[in-house]
């Protein structure tokens, strides 16, 4: 693992990066938290993901938002995250120009936000969204989903609305040529305190079934 500093349109933005040498190795970007509430690249279930996709033989990367660590900037509630995203993932690219596989990752805001930079960009073909914020957040922008993908939830948030979630995950369902896999988490928190040995076993046996 190393550490970087990328260039981002507010300035530096704090990276660390796990490169795997097979010159096709598929890629992976880990979007944090919200900044606000003290979310960072650093945050458990974050590097719980960095870890599974960089045991899965992703070149993998997670970085902290604007105003985040090292990371210049100030908090933009959402939309100049969506551009150090798309930043990173710029980099990512530049590093892995063999990798056919693209992943998006991200965990609660950072799901939004991941979500979004789906639908900007077509070369993305996966991806994985941890307690998205159905109930605080639109979603509304998925019309259509352009990619297949694993939504995770505990049923026991009392941050992000599970109910709210499993809505989301029905409509995106029912559309064509994706397929949308919603895995509750029987008794989990936001934080999936207790319950991580679960959630790893989730999100890793997704991976193995669905890597190309």
């Amino acid at each position: 693992m190393v550490d970087l500093l990328i260039s981002g349109p507010e300035g530096k933005i704090e990276a660390k990066y796990s490169h795997n040498n097979d010159l096709q190795s598929p890629i992976a970007i880990i979007l944090h938290p919200d900044p606000s509430r003290g979310g960072s690249m650093d945050t458990k279930i974050v590097f719980k993901l960095y870890k599974i996709f960089v045991s899965n033989g992703f070149s993998t990367i997670r970085f902290n938002f604007r105003g985040v660590g090292k990371s210049e900037g100030i908090y933009d509630n959402g939309e100049g995250e969506l551009s150090d995203a798309a930043s990173v993932l710029d980099w990512l690219q530049q590093y892995n120009t063999n990798s056919k596989v693209c992943w998006v990752v991200g965990f609660s805001f950072g799901a939004w936000v991941a979500m979004q930079l789906l639908m900007r960009r077509p070369e993305i073909n996966g991806f994985v969204s941890v307690s998205p914020p159905a109930n605080i957040r639109d979603f509304s922008f998925l019309a259509p989903c352009p990619s297949s993908g694993l939504i995770v939830h505990g049923d026991k948030d009392n941050i992000t609305s599970f109910d709210s979630t499993k809505i989301l995950a029905e409509k995106l369902q029912k559309q064509k040529k994706v397929d949308i896999k919603f895995k509750p988490i029987k008794g989990a928190d936001h934080f999936y305190e207790n319950f991580s040995n679960e959630f790893t076993e989730v999100v890793d046996k997704y991976i193995k079934e669905n890597i190309i």
